[in-house]
Parts: structure tokens; C-alpha cells; sequence
């Protein structure tokens, strides 16, 4: 699946393809199940996932997902936050980039609210 900000989003279980190019895990957690050797990773970019009392405030049912997705926006806009974004554009200026994940749907989750964050950045991976 390809985001409206130009980065190619997969499932980390999903076995890499050529079309791939850099394969950049964003969650801030390690996959369950998965060795290193099979994640065929180039980087692991936890500084860009929802900060842990984020992810168990919403995995805990204490936020819907509208509540998660604008505060992980604003986390997005912090420093730390902001380095990571920056350093995914950068990575992404020069080539594909595949931003990867164990959630089961990418698109409802800190992936789509950070796929979003990018686009509006208005600068697109390399091919």
C-alpha cells in the first residue's frame, strides 16, 4: 500500500519485496515473534512511534481513536518527535522508503496518522 505522502506502507510479517527500498520499522515496540534475520530491516525508528503512555493509554480503551490520533499529531510536532520526522524525510529524499509495522491495519493506526503528518510536509520519497 502506497500513502498519499509518497511512502510505501507493509506489514513487517509480509516478506520484503525490491520494490521496497529502505524498510524502516516505526513502532515503538519490537514484532512479536520475529527475528532480526527475517524483518530484513535497514533502520528501526522508535523516536517516530506514539510515545509509551500514548500507546498504553489507547491500547488500554482509555482513548478512542480520534483522542489518539490528535495527540500522537501533536507528539509529532514535539523535538523528539520532530528529529524522527525529519530524519524519515531525509531518508526518504533520496530514495523508496518503506515504512513498516506489526498493527494489523496500518491505516487506522499511528501509521495512517503519520503517513498523514508526512504528506502534509509536501515532500515525497526519491523512487
Amino acid at each position: 500500500m502506497e500513502s498519499d505522502s509518497g511512502f510505501r506502507v507493509r506489514r513487517v510479517y509480509d516478506p520484503p519485496e525490491p520494490a521496497d527500498g529502505r524498510r524502516i520499522l516505526v513502532d515503538r515496540l519490537w514484532p512479536r515473534g520475529l527475528s532480526k534475520e527475517r524483518a530484513s530491516l535497514d533502520e528501526w525508528l522508535k523516536d517516530i512511534a506514539p510515545s509509551n503512555g500514548l500507546r498504553v493509554a489507547y491500547h488500554a480503551g482509555e482513548l478512542d481513536f480520534a483522542a489518539f490520533q490528535g495527540h500522537y499529531q501533536a507528539e509529532l510536532d514535539d523535538p523528539e518527535h520532530a528529529a524522527a520526522v525529519e530524519h524519515l524525510l531525509d531518508l526518504g529524499s533520496a530514495a523508496a522508503v518503506t515504512l513498516v509495522t506489526a498493527v494489523k491495519d496500518p491505516g487506522n493506526s499511528h501509521v495512517g496518522v503519520l503517513t498523514a503528518h508526512l504528506a502534509e510536509q509536501g515532500r515525497k520519497p526519491g523512487r
